[in-house]
C-alpha cells in the first residue's frame, strides 16, 4: 500500500500526548500525512529524552517543519510508504530517529532515518537505542574525532548517553572516566566499563580526572560552571564537545589555558541537523554500533517502561535524576 495518509486505518485521527494546562494528556490528534521519501510508522514504544522535558517547559521548540508532538525516537512497524520510497516494505520492524512525534500512535519520517531492529533485541527495547547511540557515536567519532587509545571524560555517566558512551569506549579500547550523582551510579558505571569515576557531590572532579591521566575528548551535557573545569581536565590538543546545558548557558572560559593547550571547543546538537547529516550518522550507527549490539558487546540500558497514558509519571522519574539508562513509554501492549 502506498501514498495513504493513515495507512491501514479508515480514520484520519490517532492518539498522541498533548500538553494541556501544563499536564501531559493522551488525546486525539491528526494522523501525520506522508511526504516524499517518508514512511508512516505505527509506534510500538518511544523513549523519554531530556530534550522532551525542555520542549515541555517551552525552552526547546521543535525545528521548523517538525511535529509539535514530543518524542525523538521510537520503535514500531512500517504501516505505509510515501512517494519515492525504496528499500523498505510495509510490515518491516524498525527503530527510528525523529525530529519529533514519537509520543503518538503513528509518526511520519524520512525512510532513511529508520534502521532495522538489531538481532537479539525485542521491539519494545529497541525504542531506547537510536537517540542515545546516535548522540554517543556522533559526538565521540565525528565531533570529538576520537582516535585509538585516546582517553574520554563523559559527564552524567549513568544517563542514556553516558551508558552508551561507556560501552562504546570499552568496546573500542578507549579508557573512559565518568562523573555521576551518587555512589550507586558510580559503582554501576564502573561495572559497565568505566575505568575511572567521580561523584560530583564529593567536590570538584577535575583534579580526579587529571590524576587519572586527563582527557583527550570530553562530552558534556551540563555546561555552566563545568566549562572551566573541563578545560583544566583536557590534555593538550583535547576536544570539548558540549551537548547540553543542564547546568546553565553561562560559564567561565580560561582563554590562556585553551590557547597554550591548543584546545578545540565545540557545540553539538542532533535534532536540528539536516536530513543528509542524519543519514551519515545513521549509516555510521549501522556500520559500527549495530554489530556490537547484535554480538551483545553493547546493550541498551533500560530503567523502566511506562504505558503511554502514564507519561506524566515517566517525565517525573526522568526529572528526578534518579535513573540509570533510558525510560520508555509503551504505546501498544
Amino acid at each position: 500500500m502506498k501514498g495513504g495518509s493513515a495507512a491501514g486505518a479508515n480514520s484520519s485521527s490517532m492518539k498522541a500526548i498533548a500538553i494541556r494546562d501544563g499536564a501531559l494528556v493522551w488525546d486525539e490528534a491528526p494522523t501525520p500525512e506522508l511526504k516524499d521519501g517518508e514512511v508512516l510508522v505505527r509506534v510500538h514504544a518511544t523513549a523519554i529524552n531530556r530534550a522532551d522535558l525542555s520542549q515541555r517547559s517551552g525552552r526547546y521548540p521543535p525545528p521548523p517543519g517538525a511535529s509539535e508532538i514530543m518524542g525523538l525516537e521510537c520503535s514500531g512497524v512500517i504501516e505505509n510508504l510515501g512517494p519515492n520510497v525504496s528499500g523498505h516494505q510495509v510490515g518491516d520492524q524498525v527503530c527510528a530517529l525523529l525530529a519529533g512525534g514519537g509520543y503518538a500512535e503513528f509518526v511520519a519520517l524520512p525512510a532513511s532515518h529508520t534502521l532495522p531492529i538489531p538481532q537479539g533485541i525485542d521491539l519494545e527495547t529497541a525504542a531506547g537505542i537510536v537517540e542515545v547511540f546516535a548522540t554517543a557515536w556522533l559526538n565521540l567519532r565525528l565531533e570529538g574525532e576520537l582516535k585509538d587509545g585516546e582517553r574520554v571524560l563523559v559527564h552524567a555517566g549513568a544517563s542514556g548517553v553516558g551508558t552508551a558512551c561507556i560501552q562504546l569506549c570499552k568496546a573500542w579500547g578507549n579508557p573512559i572516566f565518568v562523573t555521576v550523582g551518587d555512589a550507586a551510579k558510580q559503582e554501576y558505571c564502573q561495572k559497565l566499563g568505566a575505568s575511572g569515576s567521580a561523584n560530583r557531590h564529593d567536590g570538584p572532579w577535575d583534579e580526579a580526572v587529571r590524576n587519572w591521566g586527563g582527557a583527550d575528548v570530553i562530552l558534556d551535557p551540563v555546561g555552566g560552571s563545568y566549562l572551566e573545569m573541563n578545560v583544566q581536565a583536557l590534555k593538550p590538543r583535547g576536544r570539548l564537545v558540549n551537548i547540553g546545558l543542564m547546568g546553565g548557558a553561562q560559564g567561565t572560559l580560561p582563554m590562556g589555558v585553551m590557547m597554550v593547550k591548543r584546545l578545540c571547543l565545540r557545540g553539538s546538537v542532533l535534532r536540528s541537523r539536516s536530513r543528509e547529516e542524519k543519514d551519515v550518522i545513521l549509516a555510521g550507527l549501522r556500520r559500527e554500533v549495530w554489530p556490537l549490539l547484535e554480538s551483545g558487546a553493547v546493550k541498551p540500558i533500560i530503567e523502566k517502561v511506562f504505558p503511554i497514558e502514564e507519561a506524566e509519571q515517566a517525565h517525573a522519574l526522568v526529572n528526578s535524576n534518579e535513573t540509570i539508562g533510558k525510560v520508555l513509554l509503551r504505546v501498544r501492549p
